[in-house]
């Protein structure tokens, strides 16, 4: 079973909510960017890792604004369910952006990345990183996989909203990235059956195939 949820910034207790202690070999935890857990390197965050390495379930996410995206890169690009990844450890996977990955017969469309709140505080090259910022090459590769695919996938899971969803979720997009209007036009142009995205911290569904995720763990079914 694939299950989704949203931002963890780092934080080993959300392994603690009931339903991903539930969680059993061959199940998959997608998280929906701000994985956090590359972040320093210290020794803490080693820790945590080692004990997500321990669980018998993988854990899978798209890259979020609060990712090291110098210490992702290390890891080697492979082959991964049919898109490009990066395999961490043995159970911990990066999805790439404008992958289309197949799951238990399911297509699932990601694109993580996006524009960071906080930017000014954290601009000065150790804190804050321009590859948050998906780039046209990205977005090509994206729509390139989908008309592959017949522009047709059943889930799609990124970290940034799609900007038109804005008054449905309270917060104002105040940037706008190139993506954005990506979003926008695979609205317009794709067959999917639910959008999940992470960046708006709220659990909120948005009738009737936008789910903004945060803590909830939705099942994928």
């Amino acid at each position: 079973m694939v299950y989704v949820t949203g931002d963890m910034h780092g934080d080993i207790s959300r392994f603690s909510d009931p339903v991903i202690r539930k969680l059993k070999k061959n199940d998959i935890l997608i998280i929906c960017g701000d994985f956090g857990f590359f972040w320093d390197g210290s020794r803490k965050e080693k820790t945590a890792l080692k004990k997500i390495m321990s669980k018998n379930f993988t854990v899978a996410f798209v890259d979020g604004c609060h990712e090291n995206f110098d210490i992702l890169e290390k890891f080697p690009v492979t082959q991964w369910n049919g898109g490009k990844a990066r395999i961490i450890g043995n159970n911990i996977v990066h999805l790439m952006r404008g992958q289309v990955y197949n799951i238990e017969n399911k297509k699932i469309f990601t694109f993580g990345g996006g524009h960071s709140q906080d930017f000014d505080f954290r601009d000065g090259g150790d804190k804050w990183w321009i590859r948050e910022q998906p780039t046209h090459a990205e977005i090509r590769e994206g729509l390139a996989n989908l008309e592959k695919n017949g522009w047709n996938v059943n889930y799609i899971i990124t970290h940034e909203p799609p900007a038109s969803l804005k008054d449905c979720l309270g917060v104002d997009v105040l940037q706008r990235l190139e993506v954005h209007l990506f979003f926008e036009d695979m609205i317009k142009i794709c067959k999917y059956e639910k959008w999940f995205f992470g960046k708006c911290h709220i659990d909120k569904h948005i009738p009737v195939k936008f789910y903004s995720v945060f803590n909830e763990v939705i099942a994928l079914k």
